[in-house]
């Protein structure tokens, strides 16, 4: 079974929820007997010729870094390659790429669409580019011949105001890591100036609807002096608010290490006291499911995605609401409490039995 890919920057460690879904999905069908390539954006991966990732083979295709440009264009320029490679599926990842659904449909292709979230809802888009993601979440949803949703909110969405009758619920994941030894871990708290068990952690886009302003501003009111803040990640795109951010950032004395992965990632994940979520828009976030995975306490918004996940009622705050955050903060910071997530991930979030249900959806499809 053939399976083309287009909609994620590409893999391994790129940035981005999706980018993270692919990269945990893709090898794993490959040990299930599947041939994928990714079509991927060359501005990011390691690679800029075709290269293999765990069995999957990973084209770069170019396409402008410029925000509200780069998805189209991309997508069109995907769209030939993938015609030629005579793939059995193509699986399209979130709502912007969906637009070439019936395009492939005419060339008697089967078509699988990832629905990853509301992507018009994010603060960066303005109105043409949000009517341009609706338009596309219609032809995605009506043209394509099954519709993959990572959360229940999306379905039901998808549901009411197009009637779709051919969605199939498959969460996001997280892995499950065993725990680094003190040694390693010390090695990347050490670059840092980080004590385990001592800090709080955030990470992701720096983005507005990320939430990383409230953030900032609950923690310099929580005033806890003795235990730094960190927000890893960074921009795709410069912005007005991203230096904005960093300036408040840096104000209250918070760690902005970049874009982080891998053991590093891990060490500091595992390592921190607390960590925090405060989005205005997510469809799924894997990255709350990773806190889950390393048993971190979690602090997140109450917006539907994130209270999708099972925690306890303590876990969550108004959206938006910075005192009632900074109230959380120290609450969680002097109390601390034990975890069992880990559960959580494993009843629910599992890569594996996700993998196991996409094959199967594969299946049915080519029959």
């Amino acid at each position: 079974m053939k399976i083309a890919v287009v909609g994620t920057r590409g893999i391994p460690d790129i940035m981005g929820g999706i980018e993270t879904h692919c990269q945990q999905l893709y090898p794993r069908l490959v040990e299930r007997g599947a041939s994928v390539v990714i079509f991927a954006r060359k501005a990011y991966t390691p690679q800029k010729t075709p290269y293999e990732y765990k069995g999957v083979q990973v084209v770069p295709v170019y396409a402008p870094k410029i925000a509200g440009i780069e998805t189209f264009v991309h997508t069109f320029r995907c769209f030939l390659k993938v015609l030629r490679w005579k793939p059995d599926i193509v699986h399209l990842h979130a709502i912007g790429p969906s637009f070439v659904a019936p395009f492939f449909r005419l060339f008697g292709l089967k078509v699988v669409y990832t629905h990853h979230g509301q992507d018009y809802n994010r603060a960066k888009w303005g109105w043409f580019a949000k009517a341009v993601l609706r338009l596309s979440e219609f032809v995605g949803t009506t043209f394509s011949n099954c519709v993959i949703v990572i959360s229940d909110l999306l379905e039901k969405w998808l549901q009411e105001k197009y009637h779709c009758k051919r969605t199939f619920r498959i969460n996001n994941g997280v892995t499950l890591q065993p725990t680094l030894s003190q040694l390693v871990a010390n090695k990347w708290l050490d670059k840092y100036g980080l004590k385990g068990k001592r800090y709080i952690f955030a990470l992701g886009r720096f983005v507005k609807e990320k939430g990383f302003h409230d953030l900032i501003a609950a923690y310099k009111k929580a005033n806890l002096k003795d235990v730094p803040l960190v927000i890893a990640g960074s921009a795709d795109f410069e912005s007005g608010y991203a230096e904005k951010m960093k300036s408040d950032a840096n104000e209250v004395g918070a760690i902005l290490p970049g874009y982080i992965h891998g053991e590093e990632l891990q060490a500091v994940f595992e390592n921190a006291s607390l960590f925090v979520i405060p989005s205005y828009h997510e469809g799924l976030p894997i990255v709350l499911l990773e806190a889950l995975g390393y048993n971190r306490n979690v602090i997140a918004s109450d917006i539907p995605a994130n209270m999708e996940v099972p925690l306890p009622a303590e876990c969550f705050y108004e959206l938006g609401d910075v005192d009632e955050l900074a109230e959380k903060i120290q609450n969680f910071m002097k109390n601390p409490i034990e975890r069992d997530f880990k559960q959580i991930v494993l009843r629910y979030y599992d890569w594996d039995v996700i993998a196991d249900r996409t094959m199967k959806l594969y299946q049915v499809l080519v029959k």
